[in-house]
């Protein structure tokens, strides 16, 4: 379980600081804004209420507030901010959630070179929306082919032969190019996965049924390992021990439904297929 390091009062300042000067009613809005713009990108990538909370109120009292309360909540996020004798509230939307590591990792990172005194709140308005169109760093090709060898070597843990490797290593494969033009055009997340799931199986399960390979549930186990909603469960129980309970509930109810909209989508290629599990 990950520390609260949330204090309860300002941290006393070293007696040779030299004092924080008040901002006025425009910049506090401006540290407000940047605040939530951080927040908002890291709960729709992926990160845990803790780490959105420790971030957006690192980065707001760098930029010179002498506060900042951060509420977190699956769909919003509410700051209210104080320097001097000025004080703003604030919610922003959370619009769309996801998993990006690289993308949360980034906006921490900028957070922390503003602490660090390396950035002021102008250069960060700069780098931010650079955070949100940074393009992938690797080929489509690669997305594609990771998830799809995580996949099949899975298989061969479970006891697959070499066939059973070939097999799911193409349903996972093309499993994740239907993933990928179905997020481009929008579709529903859970749609998403079904489909996913159910295209998956469909290969893994029509090899299954010409009888390719000693082992061929395996493949079909295998092939909709990519779909496995690990990140939101492990967040979900992360968010609950550390209190912030309406975050980790509904995350948690989030894995849940993605987990069935899995079991929706097996169910109806093994239907179609008329395949049954021994």
């Amino acid at each position: 379980m990950q520390p609260n390091h949330m204090p309860d009062a300002p941290a006393p300042v070293p007696a040779d600081a030299p004092p924080k000067q008040p901002l006025d009613r425009e910049a506090l809005r401006d540290v407000i804004d940047l605040s939530l713009w951080v927040g908002q990108m890291l709960i729709q990538h992926g990160a845990d209420a803790q780490r959105v909370e420790e971030t957006v109120h690192r980065l707001g009292t760098a930029l010179g507030c002498d506060w900042m309360d951060i509420l977190v909540s699956p769909n919003v996020i509410a700051v209210t901010a104080s320097s001097g004798e000025e004080f703003r509230s604030k919610i922003r939307r959370v619009v769309r959630a996801g998993v990006n590591v690289a993308h949360g990792v980034r906006a921490n990172g900028l957070s922390r070179s503003v602490a660090q005194g390396e950035m002021d709140r102008h250069q960060l308005r700069t780098y931010l929306p650079q955070i949100g169109h940074t393009a992938r760093a690797h080929n489509r090709r690669l997305w594609v082919a990771t998830p799809a060898v995580a996949c099949a070597a899975f298989s061969r843990i479970s006891g697959g032969d070499w066939v059973t490797f070939v097999v799911t290593l193409v349903a996972a494969g093309i499993a994740m190019v239907v993933r990928q033009e179905l997020d481009k055009r929008r579709f529903n997340a859970l749609l998403v996965i079904t489909a996913t799931a159910f295209v998956a199986t469909v290969f893994s399960a029509g090899a299954m049924r010409l009888g390719w390979g000693s082992t061929p549930e395996a493949a079909l186990l295998s092939s909709v390992l990519l779909l496995v909603p690990g990140v939101q469960l492990i967040n979900a129980a992360q968010d609950v021990l550390n209190g912030h309970l309406l975050m980790g509930v509904a995350r948690g109810f989030s894995g849940v439904l993605m987990s069935l909209a899995i079991a929706l989508g097996i169910l109806l290629a093994l239907w179609l297929l008329a395949v049954r599990i021994p």
